[in-house]
């Protein structure tokens, strides 16, 4: 987890969000919980590679810093469900901007390789 000093100020705002929706899962959990809520194993499921230790760990995190509700239900076996909070759905236009984004960089990434496809293609004689 990470050590925050409450009385030190961030550099900048761009360093303060970082560190909320930071790291490699956060920003694809965060994204999944705009569709609305989930239980862990759903969650689990669609963060494809994200061990549940690390799910865990982002998880507390994001609930910590007040972006995600964790909610348990008194059941056997226990329930819990995960969704955003009110200031979580603040983060929206963010992550929709990111996706977009990343739709566009890996458009151009699929382009650059069937342009170096075409350029490694031999000439016939």
């Amino acid at each position: 987890m990470r050590n925050r000093h409450y009385d030190c100020q961030y550099g900048c705002s761009v360093e303060a969000t970082l560190d909320v929706i930071g790291g490699r899962w956060k920003g694809v959990i965060l994204f999944h919980l705009l569709e609305g809520t989930k239980r862990f194993n759903v969650l689990q499921r669609l963060t494809k590679g994200c061990t549940q230790r690390m799910l865990t760990l982002q998880l507390r995190e994001l609930e910590k810093d007040g972006v995600v509700k964790r909610t348990v239900y008194a059941e056997v076996p226990p329930k819990v469900e995960y969704s955003l909070t009110e200031f979580g759905c603040s983060l929206e236009p963010i992550l929709l901007m990111m996706r977009e984004w990343g739709d566009q960089y890996i458009s151009k990434l699929q382009e650059q390789k069937q342009s170096d496809e075409v350029d490694s293609t031999p000439v016939e004689a």
